[in-house]
């Protein structure tokens, strides 16, 4: 393969040229169309044009994977995220937060809380699609630089195009958690004390 310049490019593809896969071109649109036949692609549905945020007080995990990977929405454009994925969650004061702004009315904020008391929030086969990821984080017996196709300690499934970067613990917490994102999934998500509010105005997790 050449660039612009029509000078030999070699070497393989790295986690910080991951975004090459939104660039329109043959290579790209060869690469996705190998995603899509491998199910490689992270979200198994369109996502709607508007990133959410989600917090947490800690969030603990067995079976922790992350891997690169691509969303898309009902236009086909291709939104690059980093995937979070962990077999079994327990999540204790779970905030998620959107902003819609309708015309005429204007900012309109939907907010979910869930795991406040004592029973947190449990989740099993999780999938965190982010474009953004904060927090304290711990893990427990972490591979660093391991080939996204190879992963296996996450959920059935959790697992990217080969020769991309990924990471993978048997365990993680993490602590003040702050995620913005554009999808997730899960296999079973138990909402314990759930409570949901429509308000005007703009009212976010942070």
């Amino acid at each position: 393969m050449k660039d612009a310049q029509g000078r030999q490019v070699t070497g393989r593809v790295r986690w910080r040229k991951f975004a090459v896969l939104a660039v329109p071109g043959f290579a790209a649109t060869a690469a996705l169309a190998v995603a899509l036949a491998n199910g490689a692609l992270a979200a198994s549905f369109a996502v709607s044009g508007q990133e959410f945020k989600v917090s947490a007080k800690s969030l603990e995990g067995e079976g922790f994977a992350q891997y690169g990977s691509v969303d898309t929405n009902a236009r086909n454009d291709l939104l690059p995220v980093a995937v979070t994925a962990v077999k079994k969650a327990e999540i204790k004061s779970l905030c998620q937060s959107v902003v819609t702004h309708l015309p005429v009315i204007g900012d309109i904020s939907l907010n979910l809380h869930a795991g406040q008391g004592k029973d947190p929030v449990k989740a099993s086969d999780l999938f965190l699609d982010a474009t953004q990821l904060r927090g304290n984080a711990e893990f427990r017996n972490l591979e660093i630089g391991r080939d996204a196709s190879t992963l296996d300690k996450g959920p059935k499934g959790a697992q990217g195009l080969q020769d991309l970067f990924a990471q993978q613990a048997d365990h993680v917490t993490i602590n003040n958690m702050e995620q913005v994102a554009w999808a997730t999934n899960a296999g079973t998500f138990s909402l314990s004390g759930l409570s949901m509010s429509i308000a005007k105005g703009k009212s976010e997790c942070f």
